[in-house]
């Protein structure tokens, strides 16, 4: 146990941080989840209207992606990595 109490208000602010970064992690893959379900049923089906679900699916998890490389909640080349990693899937379904 915390004997400072600067010791103490450290293990409040990284406790409050842990917590920030947790909300923002968790959304993160709910985001990219959702542009994987997006790509696979325009895969499916390509139609306009699948597209444009997609393209803003996309849009919103590289929004998440930035905002979270902004705030030192991802790293840069983390971050990335994801974006990479959606706009290869994304490179992959319309290719075929």
């Amino acid at each position: 146990m915390a004997n400072s109490k600067s010791a103490i208000k450290r293990i409040a602010i990284a406790e409050r941080n842990r917590l920030r970064n947790k909300v923002y992690k968790s959304a993160l893959r709910t985001l990219m989840k959702n542009y994987f379900t997006a790509l696979e049923s325009y895969s499916s089906e390509p139609t306009p209207e699948n597209m444009e679900v997609v393209n803003q699916s996309m849009s919103l998890a590289y929004s998440k992606i930035d905002k979270a490389i902004k705030r030192n909640v991802l790293h840069k080349n983390n971050g990335a990595r994801k974006k990479a990693r959606l706009a290869k899937a994304m490179a992959k379904a319309t290719a075929s």
